[in-house]
């Protein structure tokens, strides 16, 4: 596997190499030994992928994001680190750091990944992830280093414009949680509110702005 840097601290495109024969290949897309170096803070000595998930989408322009898990707390950083590979067709992937303190908050950085590229991308905590499909049918695997807890679940919007991420096609297939995210600023000071809890499941940002039925669409 090669390592490659981004803009991004701790985002990191990752090329794996496949061995190839006359009968096709085979490509090792997880190795913690390889992978340590990028254990989020507070993970212990290495990396430890805890779920696997598979994302589907139908139509070609279908957006998603951006999603985040947040800390517990204000005290507690978040902890979901998230590996991303394109099994199918192609999307165009994208990362938008939302951490407070880091030199390169509100900055973002896109990569195409297809089924014909030997690449990943890793996602540290605290910097969330969207994606727009290039291809019908495509699919993406997500391996993540903490489980999802819906009462962590955020993010930002896919438009915001201090983020103003050029999308290559116009929007198609989003959902009413996605849409009801919040902008990066009404995200970033609900992390540093001093509030009682909310009584809304997520993306509720200030209270009591979500519904139930926005946070049981997928994701």
């Amino acid at each position: 596997m090669k390592l490659l840097a981004t803009p991004i601290e701790g985002l990191v495109e990752i090329v794996t190499e496949p061995r190839v024969d006359p009968r096709g290949s085979f490509t090792r897309i997880t190795c913690l030994d390889e992978l340590a170096a990028l254990a989020p803070d507070g993970a212990g000595a290495g990396l430890r992928f805890v779920q696997l998930n598979l994302s589907r989408s139908r139509q070609r322009g279908t957006l998603r994001g951006l999603h985040v898990q947040r800390g517990a707390n204000a005290a507690t950083p978040p902890r979901e680190a998230k590996l991303i590979r394109c099994l199918r067709g192609a999307v165009w992937d994208v990362a938008a750091d939302l951490r407070p303190g880091s030199p390169t908050l509100g900055r973002w950085h896109a990569v195409e990944l297809d089924e014909r590229q030997q690449r990943q991308l890793f996602i540290p905590p605290g910097v969330a992830h969207g994606f727009q499909t290039l291809a019908d049918d495509s699919e993406l695997l997500y391996q993540h280093t903490a489980a999802y807890a819906a009462s962590l679940d955020t993010g930002v919007r896919w438009d915001d414009p201090q983020l103003a991420i050029p999308w290559p096609l116009p929007p198609q297939q989003m959902s009413t949680r996605d849409l009801a995210l919040p902008r990066l600023d009404l995200f970033l000071t609900s992390l540093t509110a001093t509030r009682s809890p909310c009584p809304c499941p997520p993306p509720c940002v200030l209270p009591c702005a979500a519904s139930a039925a926005a946070t049981a669409a997928p994701r």
